[in-house]
This record gives structure tokens, C-alpha cells and sequence, in this order.
């Protein structure tokens, strides 16, 4: 039996998402090599488009409405300002989103981390629910010190420092704490 093919609103979805993803990995690039020739208030029609298309096509989790909702802000900004330097900070403004909603779903319900791992196992036993517990405070350690490194940058780096760390070195970082997280996560399972 064939699972049933996509509607067109979720590939419509996909779409946006996929948009969205490829944006965010080029933005710094484009911030670097663009800045001279874009103007600010362009960057932020473009991608303010690509978020409000994202919030109006899907239903929303509270980690994607607090991302669209925060990029949009951004964007307002940007667009009602249109200073460059602005530019700099929406990577910035994601890592504290996700440092606020990871943060505060520590608090109230179920942690992020434990979300996702319910999803491909539903019943998690305590020695499980407290591991994701401890991973999700270490991915909140992360947005914070990667919102601290961004700002940092942006505030006093040179430009071509400020691309390097937030379109490479935040990346690989973050694949480094995914690949060590399922490394650390498969010894825990052999344990229990």
C-alpha cells in the first residue's frame, strides 16, 4: 500500500521550509557579498516574505511561530530602519529564539528534547526522560554562548569574521554537539 500523496499546501510547505533553510545557511554569505549592492530594506522584504509565507501556509508549533515571529520583528526593524548594520544581528536573534523556547520548555511541559524523542518513541522510560532533560539544557548553554559569540562579532569583528563564524564555524559546531549528543546518547542506551 502507497502512503498518500502530499496535498498541495504541504508541498507548498516543504517548499517554503526548504526556502527558508537554504536562506538561512546563505544569509551571511549573501550579508557579505551583498551589502554593497542590496539595500537593507531589500533583505528584509525578501526574507520577511519567505517567514510570513512560512506562518501562513503550515500550522504552527510553538518552535515555528516563535521563529516566524521573531524573524518578522527583525525584518519590521530592518525594514523600517534600513541600517546595514542591523544586518548582523538576525543570527543573533534566532539563537536567543530558540535559547527562549528551549529555555522555557524546561519550565512548562514537556522539554524540547524530550518532544522530539517521543516522537520515534513514545514511551520513554525515566532514566530517558531525564537524559533529554540534561540535553536540552546543553542545547540551551549552546544558543546562549552562540548568541554571545554572534553579538560579539557583530558588535566588533570585521565583517569577513562576523560570515566566517555565523555562515561556517556555528554550523560545524552545531554538528559537532548532534554527533556527540547521538554518540552520548548510544552509551547511555547500552548502559540501561
Amino acid at each position: 500500500m502507497h502512503a498518500p500523496a502530499p496535498t498541495g499546501k504541504a508541498n507548498a510547505s516543504r517548499l517554503i521550509g526548504l526556502g527558508l533553510l537554504l536562506a538561512g545557511l546563505a544569509y551571511p554569505f549573501v550579508v557579505y557579498l551583498g551589502l554593497e549592492h542590496l539595500s537593507p530594506r531589500l533583505f528584509a522584504l525578501l526574507l520577511g516574505t519567505l517567514w510570513l509565507a512560512r506562518l501562513c501556509s503550515s500550522k504552527q508549533t510553538p518552535l515555528s511561530y516563535t521563529m516566524a515571529a521573531t524573524a518578522l520583528l527583525f525584518c519590521l526593524l530592518l525594514g523600517l530602519a534600513g541600517e546595514p548594520a542591523l544586518l548582523r544581528w538576525y543570527p543573533v536573534l534566532i539563537s536567543l529564539a530558540l535559547f527562549g523556547l528551549f529555555a522555557g520548555s524546561l519550565y512548562s511541559g514537556m522539554p524540547i528534547i524530550e518532544r522530539l524523542a517521543r516522537l520515534s518513541e513514545r514511551e520513554l522510560p525515566p532514566a530517558a526522560v531525564r537524559y533529554t532533560r540534561q540535553v536540552t539544557w546543553v542545547w540551551v548553554g549552546y544558543f546562549l554562548v552562540n548568541a554571545g559569540i554572534a553579538s560579539s562579532l557583530a558588535l566588533w569583528a570585521p565583517l569577513s569574521w562576523w560570515t566566517l563564524y555565523t555562515g561556517l564555524i556555528a554550523y560545524l559546531l552545531m554538528g559537532l554537539l548532534f554527533a556527540g549528543e547521538w554518540l552520548v546518547r548510544q552509551r547511555v542506551r547500552k548502559a540501561t
